[in-house]
C-alpha cells in the first residue's frame, strides 16, 4: 500500500478506538473474499434482469419449483467461510469499539465469525418459515433439499427467510439499523455502491462527525465521506485490529 493510505487507515484506527457508538454498514463487497459472488457487479447475477423474476414474490407463489431451483442453485454458498473483514468486526466489536453491524448480505458470515449484535436488512439464507403456520427452521430445511420444501407440522410451503423482490424490507430491522445510525460518531461504510435504498437513506442519516467509506468504485456519498479508500476491505481492516 501507498505511504498516504497507511497513513489514513492509522487516522481511522485512531478515530475508531476513541469513539463512542462505531457502526459498520456492509454490502456484498464484504463477503467476495469469502467466495460469494456481488450479484450486482456488471456480470453478477442480477445484470441479467430475468434473473430478478426467479428471486420474486411472484416466482415463489406463481412457479415455486422454479423459485427453489434458482434459488438452491445461485444463493446457497455452503462453502463459504468468514474472510477478515468478518473476523476483524467481531474483534472490534468484542473489543467494545463495533456497536452494531448492518449488512445488506443474506449469508450469515457475520454471525459466523463471532459477530453478536448483526442486523439483516435482508432476511439470512440460514433461517426459513411456514408461509401457513409460521412454524421456524433451519436453513438446511430448504437449502439440502430438492422440490418444494413442506411444513412437517401443517403441510404448508416454507421459504427462506429472506426480502425477495416485490416485498418490503422487515420493519423492525430498518427501525433498528436507524437507531444505531441516529447513535453513531462513527460510520464505516464497506462494499456496497450505496446506489440503493435504504442503504442511500441511512448515509444520509448519519449525523456523526467521522463517515469512513471503504470501496472499489465510486459512490454518491464519497464527497460527504471523512476517508474514502479504494483498497481491499480485509487488508484495511486487519490493519485496523
Amino acid at each position: 500500500m501507498e505511504k498516504y493510505v497507511l497513513e489514513q487507515i492509522e487516522k481511522i484506527r485512531e478515530i475508531l478506538y476513541k469513539s463512542s457508538h462505531a457502526v459498520f454498514f456492509g454490502g456484498a463487497g464484504v463477503s467476495t473474499d469469502s467466495g460469494i459472488p456481488d450479484f450486482r457487479s456488471s456480470s453478477g447475477l442480477y445484470s441479467e434482469q430475468s434473473n430478478e423474476y426467479y428471486l420474486s414474490r411472484s416466482c415463489l407463489f406463481d412457479e415455486p419449483q422454479k423459485f427453489f431451483e434458482f434459488y438452491r442453485k445461485n444463493m446457497i454458498f455452503p462453502d463459504a467461510k468468514p474472510n477478515k473483514t468478518h473476523l476483524a468486526l467481531a474483534e472490534l466489536e468484542n473489543k467494545g469499539i463495533i456497536k452494531a453491524v448492518i449488512t445488506q448480505n443474506i449469508d450469515g458470515l457475520h454471525q459466523a465469525a463471532g459477530s453478536g449484535t448483526v442486523i439483516e436488512l435482508h432476511g439470512t439464507v440460514n433461517r426459513s418459515y411456514c408461509m401457513n403456520c409460521k412454524k421456524v427452521f433451519r436453513g438446511e430445511y430448504i437449502n439440502g433439499g430438492t422440490g418444494i420444501p413442506v411444513c412437517d407440522s401443517c403441510g404448508g410451503m416454507v421459504r427462506p427467510d429472506v426480502t425477495l423482490y416485490e416485498e418490503n424490507l422487515d420493519g423492525f430491522s430498518i427501525y433498528e439499523a436507524a437507531g444505531h445510525i441516529d447513535s453513531a460518531d462513527v460510520l464505516i461504510v464497506g462494499g456496497t455502491s450505496l446506489r440503493v435504498f435504504p442503504a442511500a437513506g441511512f448515509v444520509q442519516d448519519f449525523k456523526g462527525e467521522n463517515l469512513i467509506i471503504i470501496n472499489r468504485d465510486p459512490t454518491p456519498f464519497d464527497r460527504k465521506a471523512q476517508f474514502v479508500l479504494r483498497e481491499s476491505l480485509s487488508e484495511v481492516f486487519s490493519m485496523l485490529l
